[in-house]
């Protein structure tokens, strides 16, 4: 305990130090602002006395008052959009007490316990990560509508002493223990003392006010004057900034070793493994939200319950993986959901916040952007996606002038509609005719993705805000409005996808959508993987490599075998849309 202490002793003490480092740059700053001023104060004193004479220092005088009081206005003019400009607040989804009493409750003894304040609210984010956030300043606060009281009961509708956010990522609350969650928060609850410390909490205010200014003047919009204004305050800010920033990042890793050392005689051995239930969640968590998330965003669904599915995702990850044997069986202790009244409603506006951070959707549900729960996904989502893709794969090929070319009506068949019937083999034959263009399919498939994706940007209800479902926590401003302009998504989780992945995903959907019609296959939710197809109550994950053969390689072999053992009929028309 005694190392412990040293620890958070000398930690303590070197992020004071480097606070009043910050602090001396505020002040030299202040004081390079008024030397002017003080010279002028004491060329005036000095005429008025008598002591210098003569039209030359008359003229200095008048000189460097007229300099002072142009550099005292633009001082102010800075200072004043410094304190004004609004730092950046991370998007979260407010708890309020009322909707978690229990889990205020073990954050408030955590606090006892380490002897430090207990953070003013709680608030979730839909990522695998917990920090501390300081939200004093006026433009964090809510507008119009009755105060929020958090752990300490302070109001806060203006910038007044408080502690900070705590803010836990979602995920953890669903796959951990509750005495695994109290592990994990315990050296973050730690970091309320440091930031109680009037210089620390002095210095990170100056850090970010200078930071949110320098973000301001990269905004575009605005006046002539206006503007010129913007950045060159930006410009002021930016080169405070650099003389700042080692200071900074040294006084912050200094305050995280005084929590750390502070937290080390509060669940020290249980925190070890929950560490490990952290990489954990992060790698479900992840291939939830890449694997099955994201192609229910794009088909204008989003899953309403991510952090219930990231459970499922992390047990078959478990059953799967040798390394995470074990971690299953844990799940017959309590969870940490259950610290939330509602945990159904937390989770429901956590996964639409995910949505737009990670996707860029609209703001409420509609008939374009739908929620989903997971036994409507199959359907409503993996079938919807391979009927769409297959339907626009055909649209490109008749574009491009392709028939059919199988014995459905003859060669060069056409439905009612005049297209060509839309058939499995008019896919497969086409792209293994040598000399087939294949980049010229790409391309036409990516133009129509472009198109379709632009179009779906420009849904109805795009603004900020949260689900009615979230109004029980809904006392903070809405997650996404202290962002203001900023484009959605924030933080996109894939690159644009190449012409070629594209075809070959329009291929395999293809695939998907015969063999459901013809051979009796079914789409399926894979919790790691996605949408899966699912025949004879089993899932086929071997179609990938023979579609890429067809269209890298033009070979259709591999592929026709597939389908022959699946039992495809790749004359038959397939449904689309």
């Amino acid at each position: 305990m005694s190392g412990s202490g040293s620890v958070e002793e000398l930690g303590a003490h070197a992020a004071r130090a480097r606070a009043m480092a910050l602090l001396r740059i505020r002040g030299r700053a202040t004081a390079l602002a008024i030397l002017p001023a003080g010279a002028a104060v004491v060329l005036l004193v000095a005429g008025a006395q008598g002591r210098i004479e003569g039209d030359v220092w008359a003229t200095v005088s008048w000189t460097v008052t007229g300099c002072a009081v142009a550099v005292l206005l633009i001082a102010a003019a800075v200072a004043l959009a410094v304190a004004r400009a609004r730092p950046a607040v991370s998007p979260t989804v407010p708890l309020t007490e009322a909707a978690a009493p229990d889990l205020y409750r073990l954050v408030r003894d955590l606090a006892d316990r380490l002897d430090v304040p207990a953070p003013s609210a709680i608030a979730l984010t839909p990522d695998c990560d917990s920090w501390l956030e300081d939200r004093t300043h006026p433009a964090a606060q809510p507008h119009g509508k009755g105060l929020a009281k958090g752990l300490t009961g302070a109001r806060r509708g203006r910038r007044v002493p408080a502690a900070p956010v705590l803010v836990i990522g979602s995920p953890f609350l669903w796959w951990m223990r509750v005495a695994e969650l109290r592990a994990v928060l315990a050296p973050v609850v730690a970091g309320t003392g440091p930031s109680a410390h009037p210089d620390i909490a002095a210095a990170r205010r100056f850090v970010r006010g200078l930071d949110a200014a320098v973000a301001d003047a990269a905004q575009p919009g605005g006046g002539w004057v206006r503007r010129r204004c913007t950045v060159f305050v930006g410009w002021i800010a930016r080169l405070m900034l650099r003389g700042c920033r080692n200071h900074a990042a040294e006084m912050e890793r200094c305050v995280a070793a005084a929590a750390s050392g502070r937290a080390q005689g509060v669940d020290y051995g249980l925190r070890i493994v929950a560490q490990e239930q952290v990489g954990l969640a992060y790698a479900g968590w992840d291939r939830l939200l890449t694997r099955v998330a994201l192609p229910a965003w794009r088909m204008g669904r989003w899953p309403s319950q991510l952090d219930a599915g990231v459970v499922s995702a992390l047990t078959e990850l478990s059953r799967r993986d040798r390394l995470a044997e074990g971690f299953a069986s844990r799940l017959g202790e309590r969870p940490a959901c259950d610290l939330i009244e509602e945990p159904g409603v937390a989770d429901e506006a956590a996964s639409l916040l995910a949505a737009r951070l990670f996707h860029g959707g609209p703001a409420e549900a509609g008939p374009d952007w739908a929620p989903v729960d997971w036994q409507q996904y199959p359907e409503e989502v993996v079938d919807r996606k391979w009927r769409a893709e297959a339907a626009r794969l055909h649209r490109v090929l008749d574009a491009l002038g392709v028939a059919t070319s199988v014995s459905v009506g003859g060669p060069g068949a056409r439905g009612a509609d005049g297209a060509a019937v839309p058939t499995l083999a008019r896919v497969i034959d086409h792209l293994a005719t040598p000399g087939a263009d294949s980049e010229a399919l790409a391309a036409g498939i990516g133009a129509a993705v472009a198109r379709d994706e632009a179009a779906g940007t420009a849904r109805p209800g795009a603004g900020p805000g949260v689900p009615e479902a979230a109004a029980p926590a809904a006392t903070d401003p809405a997650p996404l409005d202290l962002w203001g302009p900023v484009p959605l998504p924030l933080f996109p989780l894939q690159p644009p996808r190449t012409g070629t992945e594209l075809l070959a995903d329009h291929v395999v959907a293809m695939v998907c959508c015969a063999a459901v019609d013809t051979a009796g296959a079914t789409p399926g939710l894979d919790w790691l993987d996605g949408p899966a197809l699912l025949v004879d109550g089993g899932r086929r994950s071997d179609l990938g490599a023979p579609v890429l053969s067809l269209v890298e390689d033009g070979d259709a072999e591999p592929l026709r075998t597939w389908l022959t053992t699946v039992g495809v009929r790749t004359d038959k028309p397939v449904r689309l849309g």
